[in-house]
């Protein structure tokens, strides 16, 4: 799935990189400790979250996640937004509750890379 359909079946909207949406992505991984996610996100490329600091875009890069979608309407700051532009990092923000958003994502193809 490429991260533009992503973006339309979970009503989301791009924060930064709408540019590089034509991406396609396999596997997808939700938390909101970046410890989990550290120790659990196997080969994936989109990050499902709720925590909306600057940590989740450092955690991201190291694991060379392409895209993160920020759950229950949580908003970056520029920090962050900056920060995902350097490390060219596709960041979006859906209303959807965290499980909903997972939901949607399933139910369209992708997978957990757990």
């Amino acid at each position: 799935m490429k991260i533009r359909e992503m973006q339309k079946v979970l009503d989301a909207q791009f924060l930064y990189g709408e540019e590089l949406a034509d991406l396609d992505v396999e596997f997808v991984f939700s938390a909101d400790m970046m410890s989990d996610v550290l120790a659990y996100c196997g080969q994936c490329s989109v990050l499902i979250t709720g925590l909306c600091n600057p940590q989740v875009v450092r955690t991201a890069e190291m694991l060379d996640i392409c895209c993160i979608i920020f759950v229950r309407g949580k908003m970056p700051d520029e920090n962050m937004l900056a920060l995902a532009r350097g490390k060219s990092i596709v960041l979006l923000a859906t209303e959807h509750f965290m499980f909903t958003t997972c939901g949607i994502l399933y139910e369209n193809g992708l997978r957990g890379g757990a």
